[in-house]
């Protein structure tokens, strides 16, 4: 992007630094325009006819430009692949400690690509490398999945694991507890009505003498 004295072409199409269109104007005069606010003149389409031209602060557009390329990288979630060289004689420590390494990185989220080498007549006994490859994936298939089965390519043998995704725990909501009512919260049963007492001497209706 080309600003100020970098624009040679003699007249451009003008855009103010709040947006206004000034039309056709000699470069010269957008220059001192643009120098005159403190500003620099920025061309923003160089392949119109005039070429377009704004009047802007350089320091901030970089600044801009440079937060926006930086939220970009932090965005992108790329990651190396890693790789891992082991031989048909390579002992059962050396293998655990490549193990190690590999569970690392697969951790970290990258790739890991496995590649046994094989040597003369090593090459005559392959069938070493497939079981050993067999064992890495038992023992890493928790933070591990195949991305690339194991197949040779000449003298070697490669196999290619990506980290696998975890799967979150399902949540499971605590069931509310019923608590027994209180004993004045009881709610009453049914109750018996009492007849109240007869009076003494008053049965079936009759009325008690008097002597």
């Amino acid at each position: 992007m080309r600003m100020n004295e970098q624009i040679r072409v003699p007249k451009i199409r003008v855009i103010s630094e709040t947006g206004e269109q000034l039309g056709v104007i000699p470069t010269r005069e957008a220059i001192e325009r643009a120098r005159s606010i403190g500003l620099d003149l920025m061309e923003v389409a160089p392949n119109e006819n005039p070429p377009v031209c704004k009047i802007m602060d350089y320091g901030k557009y970089k600044y801009q430009q440079q937060k926006k390329e930086h939220l970009a990288r932090k965005k992108q979630h790329v990651h190396e692949q890693k790789e891992l060289r082991i031989r048909p004689k390579t002992d059962d420590h050396d293998i655990e400690i490549k193990l190690d390494r590999a569970r690392e990185f697969l951790e970290e989220g990258s790739k890991v690509q496995f590649t046994m080498i094989f040597r003369g007549r090593e090459n005559l006994h392959q069938d070493i490398g497939r079981e050993t490859f067999k064992e890495i994936i038992v023992k890493l298939d928790d933070v591990a999945k195949i991305e690339r089965e194991t197949r040779s390519e000449g003298r070697r043998m490669i196999m290619i694991l990506a980290p696998k995704v975890k799967k979150l725990p399902v949540s499971v909501k605590p069931q509310k507890k019923i608590e027994p009512p209180k004993p004045d919260q009881q709610t009453p049963g049914p109750q018996t009505q009492l007849s109240d007492p007869q009076p003494a001497g008053k049965e079936n209706g009759s009325t008690p003498i008097q002597v």
